[in-house]
Order: structure tokens, then C-alpha cells, then sequence
């Protein structure tokens, strides 16, 4: 399963023949936890949004269904978001 995920962009459908990233938008690479490996597009995301931390959705997280993942952006390379824990 995880050499599915890899290259694949957070969110896209499972049934999409094209889960990569799309030529024009902007992505941050999560890195650790039930998310690892994916992309996420932050397309259009302000200065303020990228430097804080994201909850995402995903039921792979430690709570399952309705659970959340939060990344947020690496000190020394901000292109990569580590994984900071999972919340209800």
C-alpha cells in the first residue's frame, strides 16, 4: 500500500488514473505519520497558512473515521511537512 501512496497528491480520488501532482499547482511533501509520502496542494495558500500547522482529514490517523493528521512545515526545509500528531 505505501508504494501506491508514494507520488500521490492528498485527497485524490482513489479511483483517479492520475493521483500525481498537477502542472501549475504548488505542493508540500508530508513526511512521517499516516500520511507520509503524500503530496499536499497548498495552491493559493497565504504566507501565514504555510507556516502553520495543518489538520487533515484522513481516517488512517489514530482516531479513525473523523480523526485528523496535523503536519506542519520542516525549520530547515519547508517544502517538507512532518507529521505532529493526530487529533479528534
Amino acid at each position: 500500500m505505501d508504494e501506491l501512496m508514494r507520488g500521490r497528491v492528498y485527497g485524490a480520488d482513489h479511483d483517479d488514473p492520475d493521483p500525481g501532482p498537477r502542472p501549475g499547482h504548488v505542493y508540500r511533501e508530508l513526511v512521517g505519520g499516516p500520511l507520509d509520502g503524500l503530496l499536499l496542494d497548498v495552491t493559493g495558500w497565504t504566507a501565514k497558512e504555510l507556516a502553520e500547522t495543518a489538520a487533515l482529514p484522513t481516517e488512517l490517523a489514530s482516531y479513525g473515521p473523523g480523526g485528523r493528521a496535523t503536519y506542519g512545515p520542516r525549520d530547515d526545509d519547508p517544502r517538507r511537512w512532518d507529521w505532529r500528531g493526530d487529533m479528534r
